[in-house]
């Protein structure tokens, strides 16, 4: 089937100003990305009216000119760069004076072509400048943000790198086929261009579209995991990732590698509520937080999964060990309430419950269970002490309490 190049450019503005289209509207439900969506949006708009102005550039032009094709290129060229800058807003860069510089260039490159360099800007040149834009767009995704690339980040980086591809070869190795192959040649690598850019004009903008939808539904499932006020994991994600921790300590036949359960719960949390308000109670919860976080080590999964209670799943961690940990935040805890709260004269200890299994891998359940066991303990000792549970083993078998205690003093 004979497809000229007049319908692929209309195919290439159709695509182009739907994509468009879709992309405003999805600003609506996506405040986080509005102000990338619109310059996206934006984009595709540009890109379409420089389609629009190549179709009609020797009308633009008059008998002889090179207005049209200047323009219609300096559209194009523009459309591109706008797309690398909402893509850099996604990641707190803008390329404002760069986008500016390279379309300034270009428009001193066309007047100093001229009439006579007209064919040679066109056919060679004018791709440059959109290879650049599109390398420069790819390269975003790929600078190191501290996050993981989505599925969607990928195919964006694979169309505008293939895209960037395309121009560099249109820009440096077509001049050198154009003399053996002739005008004809010429001729079929302009269509195979449009062709490319139809592909572009739809993938690229579904890929982002993708991707903002990917980003929102991670942080709906990220905030359906995270306790608002602490910003710790909630119980649900606790069960969860610990559930998946312990799979891996079985699966991986590391039965001889302890881990270890503390479960923290704040004394006399409801009086400081009634004594000092529920705003302060909320500075103490997020006091503790604060501190167990930084104690916490690595891979450590730590959550809120009560009013006043939190637990840390420590991957490796024998009794000893967990023990100096658990004792760490009780200390640095008490000390930052007294600090932070010597106003009010505040005070503020915490009880802690600890439990481990090693060979006798056990559920989550049953692990919460016994650190739970030696927590009530702490409470009944006086509280502001940290209690050791009896092997799990043992406790399935009986309910006697504690076999290790100690206090903070």
């Amino acid at each position: 089937m004979h497809v000229d190049l007049l319908t692929l450019y209309l195919l290439a503005i159709g695509t182009l100003l739907a994509s468009a289209g879709m992309t405003y509207w999805e600003h609506l439900t996506h405040p986080k990305r509005s102000k990338e969506l619109r310059v996206l949006a934006g984009a595709y708009t540009t890109l379409a009216i420089g389609c629009a102005a190549a179709v009609l550039r020797r009308v633009l032009s008059g008998e002889a000119g090179v207005a049209g094709a200047a323009i219609s290129n300096l559209l194009i060229v523009g459309g591109y760069l706008l797309i690398l800058h909402g893509v850099a807003l996604m990641h707190g860069r803008q390329y404002r004076v760069v986008s500016l510089g390279m379309l300034a260039l270009l428009a001193l490159t066309w007047a100093v072509a001229g009439v006579q360099g007209q064919a040679v800007m066109w056919a060679y040149v004018s791709a440059f400048p959109i290879a650049v834009a599109s390398g420069l767009t790819a390269r975003e995704f790929l600078r190191d943000d501290g996050t993981k690339l989505a599925p969607s980040r990928y195919i964006v980086v694979v169309v505008t790198a293939i895209h960037a591809l395309f121009y560099i070869f249109r820009a440096c190795i077509l001049p050198w086929l154009a003399v053996p192959f002739g005008v004809h040649f010429l001729s079929i690598a302009g269509k195979v261009t449009m062709y490319e850019g139809v592909l572009y004009s739809v993938v690229l903008p579904m890929a982002m579209l993708r991707l903002v939808r990917e980003e929102s539904h991670s942080q709906l499932l990220q905030d359906s995991q995270t306790d608002y006020l602490t910003r710790l994991g909630n119980r649900r994600w606790f069960f969860e990732e610990g559930e998946r921790i312990i799979r891996e300590h079985t699966a991986k036949g590391q039965a001889d590698r302890p881990t270890a359960l503390l479960v923290f719960d704040l004394d006399h949390f409801k009086g400081i509520n009634d004594q000092f308000g529920h705003k302060t109670g909320d500075e103490v919860l997020r006091a503790f937080a604060e501190t167990v976080q930084e104690v916490a080590p690595s891979r450590t999964v730590l959550a809120r999964i009560g009013g006043e209670e939190f637990a840390m799943l420590l991957p490796g961690y024998e009794t000893f060990r967990a023990r100096e940990v658990g004792e760490s935040v009780a200390r640095r805890f008490a000390e930052s309430v007294s600090a932070q709260m010597h106003a009010l004269g505040l005070a503020a200890t915490v009880s802690i419950g600890l439990a481990q299994f090693g060979e006798d891998v056990p559920t989550l359940s049953d692990l919460l269970a016994a650190a739970d066991r030696a927590l009530y303990s702490a409470k009944s000792l006086g509280r502001n002490r940290l209690e050791v549970a009896q092997s799990l083993q043992v406790l399935r078998h009986s309910d006697d309490e504690l076999s290790i205690s100690r206090g903070f003093s």
